[in-house]
């Protein structure tokens, strides 16, 4: 049942939430609007994902969160730098 809406919850960098927002916004449009209707191709939220990647993995870095064993996703599957 699809409801209209997503929840949203901050990121694990207070500095990220705006990111994250906006690329979460990104991909439910492009989702609902395309993927859902058959239409697959591209990704116009790529970019916003990995501004916002970066920014999540260097709240981590600076949070010194452990994250041995933590499978990433995304285009772009690199662990940050240690």
């Amino acid at each position: 049942l699809f409801l209209g809406y997503f929840i949203t919850m901050n990121s694990v960098g207070e500095a990220c939430t705006d990111l994250k927002r906006e690329y979460d916004q990104c991909f439910n449009r492009w989702f609902a609007e395309h993927f859902l209707k058959g239409d697959r191709s591209g990704d116009p939220c790529t970019e916003t994902f990995r501004k916002y990647q970066r920014c999540v993995q260097k709240a981590i870095k600076e949070k010194d969160i452990p994250i041995d064993g933590v499978e990433f996703m995304g285009p772009n599957k690199d662990k940050p730098d240690s």
